[in-house]
């Protein structure tokens, strides 16, 4: 089934102790759809600059990605630069540059109104709502954010995770958002907050998926997946979105969304993940092929099982 998601496509320049690389494309909705198009059609809402050219156009082509929905505005698309050279598990930050992004309005094509599934990515609440609002036919809907918006703009936040079904945020978020260290404790009040469902990520070390009650009575579950080994990261930026293509995406192509469903909806994420830490900016998601996935899909789960 067709996924809409609405989110940043961007510029970025990484250093890495791996080396650096200048205005690679990027942006949350570029790593969620490329990684997301390999099990679902996927049709990205977004806004560039008149720097996204031809070059950038194809990357998206070559994976089928729909970009009617990707606006062009006068001036220059969204830029960051960050580094990782202190520590790679996370950026630092030296330049942002809104650009264009900073005006940007969503507007939903006509051709997107029979998206059963939408991917809120980490932009405005106030925009995510309206998103939201505008897609009432979604049956499966999810998003995430970031520690700003947690702490800048909450009660417009809080309006957003009312019309979840899934959150995808990081363990630190999680804390934040619930104002508990506790993990359980915090993800329990979270999904009180409006989604079922809670994705932790944790980084290097993989994700947790939380459900069940949110009552302090009532046991809430979760399933825990590790995060696949690799001997190299190049570039961490955009794992967590790419783990959320993965995620949100095997979700799309199945028809029954089952408990088993999910699971294994973790393992490709952490999968897409691990694959797109590979390499600078999209570059590893360019070169993939299904069998690749399939293949370390498989190496995954015979590494995690326990007989």
């Amino acid at each position: 089934m067709p996924i809409t998601v609405v989110g940043s496509v961007a510029f970025d320049t990484v250093e890495t102790p791996a080396g650096r690389r200048e205005r690679c494309l990027a942006g949350a909705a570029t790593y969620f759809s490329l990684a997301a198009s390999f099990f679902s059609p996927v049709r990205v809402i977004a806004v560039v600059g008149e720097d996204f050219g031809p070059t950038e156009e194809s990357v998206f082509a070559a994976r089928n990605v729909d970009i009617r929905g990707i606006e062009r505005a006068p001036g220059k698309s969204f830029f960051w630069q960050g580094s990782y050279l202190d520590n790679l598990n996370e950026a630092k930050t030296l330049q942002t540059d809104l650009n264009v992004f900073a005006g940007f309005e969503p507007k939903i094509p006509a051709a997107y109104a029979d998206s059963d599934f939408l991917f809120l990515a980490n932009i405005d609440p106030v925009l995510q709502r309206r998103v939201r609002e505008a897609t009432p036919q979604a049956k499966l809907v999810a998003g995430d954010t970031m520690n700003y918006w947690i702490n800048d703009h909450k009660p417009a936040l809080l309006e957003v995770l009312k019309g979840l079904d899934i959150l995808l945020i990081n363990d630190t978020e999680t804390r934040m958002l619930a104002g508990n260290n506790n993990l359980v404790q915090a993800a329990r009040a979270v999904m009180a907050m409006g989604p079922r469902m809670l994705v932790v990520k944790h980084g290097e070390y993989g994700a947790t998926l939380f459900y069940g009650s949110t009552s302090t009575t009532h046991r809430t579950e979760c399933f825990k997946t590790p995060a696949f080994p690799l001997e190299q990261v190049t570039d961490p930026t955009g794992a967590g979105d790419s783990f959320a293509g993965g995620f949100f995406g095997y979700l799309a192509s199945q028809k029954d969304l089952d408990f088993a469903t999910f699971r294994r909806a973790m393992f490709y994420g952490s999968v897409m993940g691990s694959f797109t830490v590979e390499r600078f900016g999209t570059d590893r998601l360019q070169a993939l092929t299904r069998d690749e996935i399939e293949a370390r899909f498989n190496q995954f789960r015979e590494l995690t099982h326990l007989d």
